[in-house]
């Protein structure tokens, strides 16, 4: 029976073969990878995984795609977690002593800024991550310091991970076609981030984006002086915008000493 996409699940499902593998082949998966896929759907990707996985985990919404997951391949290699991937402990995937979590998938466009944030709480236990995501976001997750589109999902993720955009998926790769470009992202937990207590530099992060024409001595005005902003290496009359990561880091570790 065909599967009718859900608007409310976000579905838009990946048919384009040639697109499937260039995925594949970024990805990498080697036989003994613990890797999990969010939102697998109708399995194009998850059957292309397995050809080199000896397991896959899978987290589904859906509970008719989730039945079709499970009716479709062995229980002993696909082991299928049916719930939300925002709320889905990723922790609990057992991995192997000295190995660590591979995540992929193509998230929905509609919770895929809550997801990453969602597992960048467990950025240590992972390896890499490879996304399909709305291209709009890509651009503004790799986005550099005084680029437009740098903003508080730029700073947030780059504290966390080194990314790098793959290549741009058209419309037409999907059924049905979404109305935007879509790319693939890889995201690699950085080994020694900069240090500083991650709930100061949401707080500073938030409100220092939270009019982004007024410059940062404005957005931050009340939570440290200009004197403050200087020693922290920002100059007051630019625009957030043009602050790097290393100057919000400066400014969390003022607000919150660790």
């Amino acid at each position: 029976m065909k599967h009718i996409p859900r608007k409310r699940f976000g579905q838009n499902f990946l048919t384009d073969q040639a697109v499937l593998h260039d995925i594949i082949r970024v990805i990498d998966p080697q036989p003994d990878d613990t890797m999990v896929e969010i939102g697998p759907g109708l399995a194009a990707m998850t059957g292309l995984l397995l050809r080199s996985l000896t397991q896959l985990h899978v987290v589904e919404l859906d509970r008719d795609l989730v039945a079709r997951l499970r009716k479709a391949f062995d229980p002993a290699r696909l082991i299928v977690h049916a719930g939300d991937a925002l709320q889905f402990d990723f922790s609990a995937i057992a991995v192997p002593p000295g190995r660590k979590l591979r995540v992929v998938g193509n998230l929905p466009y509609n919770i895929s800024s809550p997801l990453l944030f969602h597992l960048a709480a467990i950025a240590p236990q992972v390896q890499d991550q490879h996304f399909m995501l709305q291209k709009e976001v890509v651009e503004r997750m790799v986005a550099p310091p005084g680029s437009k589109t740098y903003g508080r999902l730029s700073v947030m993720l780059q504290w966390r991970y080194r990314m790098d955009l793959m290549f741009i998926v058209p419309p037409t790769a999907f059924d049905p076609p979404p109305r935007v470009e879509s790319a693939i992202v890889r995201m690699i937990p950085l080994a020694r981030p900069l240090v500083c207590p991650q709930a100061a530099l949401e707080q500073v992060v938030l409100k220092a984006f939270s009019q982004r024409r007024k410059v940062i001595r404005n957005c931050l005005a009340g939570m440290f002086t200009e004197n403050e902003l200087i020693d922290a290496g920002v100059n007051p009359q630019d625009r957030a915008e043009a602050v790097g990561l290393e100057q919000f880091v400066a400014l969390a570790n003022r607000l919150a000493p660790i």
